[in-house]
């Protein structure tokens, strides 16, 4: 493969900036930048010659396929700085290397069987997440979880049309009876981890982009107070005057290491100012939206706009001044009662449960497990009468879509927008 070199750090001043060569006889340009051979895999500190100046650092050299694009790989780690950073990499281009796109190293990676197409979205992954929970979902495809899943499953579908074609090929054996059984029960598996999988993306989707909340109630219902204590600082504008908050005022926080969006809405009432009419607007398209909806009450029931298929909690603010027996939980934005309770309760009905198994966290996988779901759905509603060849089929396109799970025949168009998420260096 041709030599492609990129500057693997982000740009500007730190303590190590590293620059990266993957290809052919890539070892060549780390002779040439430092006037020394290399043995394999191990570090060598010595100057780096750019031409117009000289750096001290580290050169690495991994001789392909042991390395992370499975080509030989050279890593140059200057000192932290824009200009020097720079320099290292327009030294390798003038002694040949080509400037890389975007993903191309992970791409290479992907191509010469180092990563499966699930573990690059999962370092997608790792790279974009904003919780721990996130980070540890992303880890989990990144280890060939998925992928692992995937493999077993097309391993019982193998076996399920080897004895398919058994009965076609040998039908004086009378093997279908048994053959139909055997299909039968494993098919039920089959369908019963491919539910289980695509039930999870739920709670992956909401690993990955956290979960909506939004604070709702009547005018000075105490919903910026609240938002300030579960947040740990002063976010939102606290005021005993009603209609302080005209706008939605958002803020994160993680519990149990999944992202939470908490938004404070605007007191909901009729309003003749069009500021304050403006601000319930847009309360009332939050909660429409809102994973978690967050009522701080102040009358017997909740308005009619709420959703009904959105988990509400209802919060008796202010419980250190008045208490309330009808409600799910007693805060007190002051002393901090019902802070943790309330968290607890946003956490088990946002999110539920968060576990190490394998999520999945792009549409992309949801599409391909719901696909081969519904068609080890339509080969179980045939095995008992339909012909063997016909239920074949839907086994046959199971596995195809289990393949483009785990990137084995995926669309090169789907191939191109994974790799374009990427960075140039990676």
């Amino acid at each position: 493969m041709e030599l492609i070199s990129a500057i693997a750090t982000p740009p500007g001043k730190g303590g190590v900036a590293v620059i990266r060569v993957s290809g052919d006889n890539a070892e060549r340009i780390a002779t040439a930048m430092t006037g020394r051979t290399f043995e394999p895999n191990r570090m060598y500190a010595g100057k780096i010659d750019c031409g117009a100046f000289e750096d001290y650092g580290l050169t690495v050299f991994f001789r392909g396929p042991k390395s992370f694009t499975g080509e030989d790989v050279v890593e140059f780690h200057c000192h932290g700085g824009t200009e020097i950073a720079r320099g290292v990499f327009a030294r390798t281009v003038e002694l040949g290397a080509r400037p890389a796109r975007a993903g191309e190293f992970t791409r290479r990676a992907y191509l010469n069987g180092k990563l499966s197409l699930t573990a690059v979205e999962g370092m997608g992954e790792m790279i974009e997440a904003e919780s721990e929970a996130h980070v540890r979902a992303g880890y989990s495809l990144y280890t060939e979880k998925l992928l692992s899943a995937a493999k077993e499953l097309q391993q019982k579908l193998t076996h399920c049309l080897a004895g398919i074609d058994a009965d076609v090929d040998y039908p004086e054996e009378d093997l279908a009876a048994d053959s139909r059984a055997e299909t039968e029960a494993a098919l039920k598996e089959i369908v019963s981890e491919l539910s289980a999988l695509y039930a999870r993306y739920g709670t992956g989707a909401k690993i990955k982009s956290g979960v909506n909340v939004v604070l709702c109630g009547k005018p000075n219902a105490g919903k910026s107070s609240l938002l300030n204590a579960l947040l740990g600082y002063d976010r939102a504008i606290v005021s005993s005057e009603e209609g302080t908050t005209r706008d939605t005022v958002e803020g994160t926080l993680e519990i149990q290491g999944v992202l939470f969006r908490l938004t404070d809405t605007a007191g909901l009432r009729e309003s003749t100012s069009l500021a304050e009419s403006e601000g319930v607007r847009r309360a009332e398209r939050a909660i429409r939206e809102a994973d978690v909806i967050v009522w701080l009450k102040e009358e017997d029931l909740p308005p009619a706009e709420f959703p009904d298929n959105t988990p509400l909690i209802v919060v008796g603010a202010k419980s250190d001044l008045k208490r309330r027996e009808d409600c799910d939980v007693l805060v007190s934005s002051v002393t901090g009662e019902g802070i943790g309770t309330l968290k607890e309760m946003l956490f088990s009905r946002g999110v539920g449960e968060v576990g190490d198994g394998v999520y999945l966290l792009t549409q992309r996988q949801a599409a391909a497990v719901r696909n081969a779901l519904d068609a080890a759905n339509r080969a179980l509603a045939a095995v008992k009468d339909a012909p063997a060849e016909l239920y074949a089929q839907d086994l046959a396109e199971c596995n195809a879509y289990l393949s483009e799970l785990t990137g084995e025949c995926a669309a090169e168009d789907v191939i191109d927008e994974i790799f374009s998420k990427f960075c140039v260096g990676k």
